[in-house]
């Protein structure tokens, strides 16, 4: 009778989470497993048999030296852009949280850029940084006597340009989190440190970056794996040039596939997996040793 009961008043919940569980495994897991499978699969648009051929895929991504940099650069675009987007998103959140007139103003419009798609906002940074007549940056420079700079057609800084245009749209959304951490973060404490004596940057890192731990932890993890996953931002910028120098794991992944290599670019899948699950598993364990430091 007891686990009669229990059955009965747990079917709701069971109803409830039911939807949702079917979305999971409809378009996650059983996509993961026929990833996992074919990537041990020659499946090409120029055979009609699908064959199995082992480990081939995997061996032919690790000799390819255009995978070797995609992975390169995607973890140079994660870290870079998780860094300099919390060195500014920061700051900033902490200015726009003390008593200035028109905050909610300043706060909108850095938040703004993260409503916009990334790709009408990769086309938009296209136009302002091409190197060619009408191109907006460029004309100033010009103006001011400088020589024109193709941000996103010279290799040595293509990749740098397409962080800065990231940066540019998401640091607001970092803002907005730790405004968030911020004012729950007692006025009491800075109070009592101003009491002991404790100068502006003491209580910011005595108190302001201890009550933002949770806050510095989701943003990093967060954005790092966003970082990891670009692939609409390269794709409207420069589509993995010039000579392959700003491609990454997905948007080579999917030149792959639109090639007709399908088995082959299944194996990319499954490389980002390991890569993105590898990159995670020691953020968050550098997170939990820095925040059992800080008590």
């Amino acid at each position: 009778m007891k686990k009669a009961y229990r059955i009965k008043n747990g079917a709701p919940y069971v109803f409830m989470v039911l939807p949702a569980l079917i979305i999971f495994v409809t378009f996650f897991i059983v996509p993961l497993i026929y990833t996992a499978k074919y990537s041990f699969y020659n499946w090409t648009n120029f055979s009609q048999e699908i064959t199995f051929n082992g480990l081939e895929n995997y061996k032919s991504i690790f000799e390819d030296d255009i995978l070797v940099r995609s992975i390169k650069n995607t973890l140079i675009f994660a870290i870079v852009t998780v860094t300099v987007q919390s060195m500014i998103s920061l700051p900033v959140s902490v200015f726009l949280n003390s008593k200035l007139r028109g905050r909610n103003i300043y706060r909108a419009i850095f938040f703004a850029p993260a409503v916009l798609s990334t790709l009408v906002v990769g086309y938009l940074w296209k136009y302002l940084m091409s190197s060619s007549d009408y191109g907006f940056i460029n004309q100033i420079l010009t103006g001011l006597g400088f020589e024109k700079v193709n941000f996103l057609g010279d290799a040595k800084i293509a990749l740098f340009a397409i962080i800065t245009i990231s940066v540019w749209q998401w640091f607001g959304w970092s803002m907005v989190i730790y405004l968030g951490s911020l004012q729950s973060i007692s006025g009491d404490l800075y109070e009592a440190a101003s009491v002991d004596g404790a100068n502006g940057f003491q209580k910011f890192w005595h108190i302001t970056i201890p009550g933002l731990a949770p806050a510095i932890k989701i943003n990093f993890v967060t954005s790092t794996i966003s970082g990891l996953k670009i692939f609409d931002l390269i794709l409207s910028t420069t589509n993995g040039g010039p000579a392959h120098q700003t491609e990454t794991i997905l948007s080579l992944m999917f030149a792959k596939f639109s090639e007709g290599n399908y088995g082959y670019a299944a194996a990319f899948g499954m490389v980002f997996l390991v890569v993105s699950m590898l990159v995670a598993a020691v953020m968050l364990g550098l997170f939990k040793k820095w925040e059992d430091r800080l008590g």
